[in-house]
């Protein structure tokens, strides 16, 4: 019986792999030469082969489990069965386990890796095989950056001249601090390869991650950037009995499939047809996530100018409520608009004061906080800034623009307002810019700020 066959009392086993004779059996089984795919292969060096692959998992999963039924029995498996390695627990991780060195260094068998020059890795442990190899072999290394908390990828450079002990340190979480740069909306990144990691994966291609969607989220951004091609593969490296049976109907069609699968003892060509993401789906994105990723926020912001639906998913609940607070605003817009909105937006390196006329609240309120948005671009409009901070509901009570000094200060009425302008414009690329986005050092007091008023439209 061989990995995610059936048994009776419908149930199913984990398909930790059967070694006869130094090699498997099943669609993996291979022969030839080094560089086939889909070849099994014995122990390094003729010697005994991985730590669980001489046994079949006693681990069940019942007919109907959910995802999380899944990884909840791969992570306690892996734990009880001593295959667990740094860093432990594995629980909530993308589990690292004892022989994934030796899984990685596969892949270095694969034409597609050889022909490849730029390699995404994600981050995860027990994937530092395969960021040490692409380094050796001199790829361009692209690693997502944690949680996408300041862009998408991060550049692996190493110093010149690395020994191999250097591009050993590279290849870990302390490299990937140390040694990288990082590449924006505008890197121009062009993938012939990418890497993820998993917790369970079937051999038809299926893949689940840790549950918070990262590996998904990432492939759709670089789609929607256009830096990776719909024929790239998708390869991922597991142990043995983490490949297991997934029903269909658990995915959804954001998940990523996976082109082939890398243990310490197979290599396996999945034949995977079930097309992946071919973009990011804007219906399954919250404002929560919007508001935590901030590349993902600038990529909202591209696609909506360019006339893509990009409603979220939360966005019909919020329409209610949004309503009638617009409605207000368009009418005071249109009964209080002074003579120089009529000039319309300020030419690039004249400096100007937008927003609300005076009123007592502001005036004597000291309350106000200023935000400063610095590395703005060159060719940036000021219309095009206003616009951006509509778009993620940060529009200031009034906004000093100093293209000359590529700069701007938005005014808020108070010290929170300010703080989540700052949370939600950071990581914000205008014109192929990233902003500089924080609290202004110096808070301005409402009688030093000069005062050429325009309404804010």
């Amino acid at each position: 019986m061989e990995g995610g066959a059936r048994l009776r009392g419908g149930e199913r086993r984990l398909a930790a792999t059967r070694w006869p004779e130094g090699r498997t059996k099943g669609k993996d089984q291979g022969e030839g030469p080094r560089g086939r795919e889909g070849a099994a292969r014995p122990g390094r060096g003729g010697g005994a082969p991985p730590l669980g692959a001489r046994r079949w998992s006693q681990l069940c999963l019942p007919t109907g489990a959910s995802k999380g039924d899944i990884r909840q029995k791969v992570w306690d498996y892996l734990e009880a069965s001593g295959l667990a390695d740094f860093p432990r627990p594995v629980h909530r991780r993308i589990p690292n386990f004892k022989g994934s060195h030796q899984a990685c260094c596969s892949i270095r068998e694969l034409d597609m890796f050889i022909r490849a020059r730029e390699i995404k890795v994600d981050p995860d442990k027990p994937l530092e095989g395969v960021r040490l190899a692409a380094l050796q072999a001199r790829k361009t290394l692209l690693v997502p950056t944690p949680r996408l908390r300041s862009g998408l990828f991060n550049k692996i450079v190493p110093p010149l001249g690395a020994t191999k002990e250097i591009l050993r340190i590279c290849a870990t979480s302390q490299g990937i601090k140390e040694y990288s740069v990082p590449v924006g909306l505008e890197g121009k990144a062009q993938v012939d390869l990418v890497v993820v990691g998993s917790v369970a994966v079937s051999e038809k291609g299926w893949r689940i991650g840790k549950g918070e969607g990262y590996a998904d989220m990432e492939y759709a951004m670089m789609v929607s950037m256009g830096a990776v091609q719909e024929d790239a593969p998708v390869v991922t490296i597991v142990h043995d009995c983490q490949v297991v049976d997934i029903a269909e109907e658990l995915l959804g069609d954001h998940d990523l499939t996976v082109d082939y699968i890398l243990t310490p003892t197979r290599i396996i060509k999945t034949d995977c047809k079930r097309p992946k993401p071919r973009g990011i789906i804007w219906h399954k994105v919250t404002s929560e996530m919007l508001a935590k990723i901030p590349i993902l926020r600038s990529l909202h912001y591209k696609e909506k100018q360019a006339g893509k639906d990009v409603t979220l998913q939360d966005a019909h609940s919020d329409l209610a409520n949004t309503n009638k607070p617009a409605a207000l605003n368009q009418r005071a817009t249109a009964e209080n608009i002074r003579p120089q909105a009529a000039m319309g937006s300020a030419e690039i390196g004249k400096h100007c004061v937008e927003g609300d006329s005076l009123s007592p609240r502001l005036e004597g309120s000291g309350r106000i906080t200023t935000v400063y948005v610095g590395n703005i671009s060159p060719s940036l409009r000021v219309s095009e800034l206003k616009c951006a901070l509509r778009e993620f509901h940060v529009t200031p009570l009034r906004l000093n623009w100093q293209g000359a000094q590529h700069r701007a200060f938005l005014d808020y009425k108070d010290k929170p307002a300010a703080e989540s302008a700052v949370s939600s414009l950071k990581g914000l690329i205008l014109g192929g810019y990233p902003l500089r986005v924080e609290l202004a050092k110096n808070q301005r007091s409402q009688s030093q700020v000069e005062i050429n008023s325009q309404k804010w439209v």
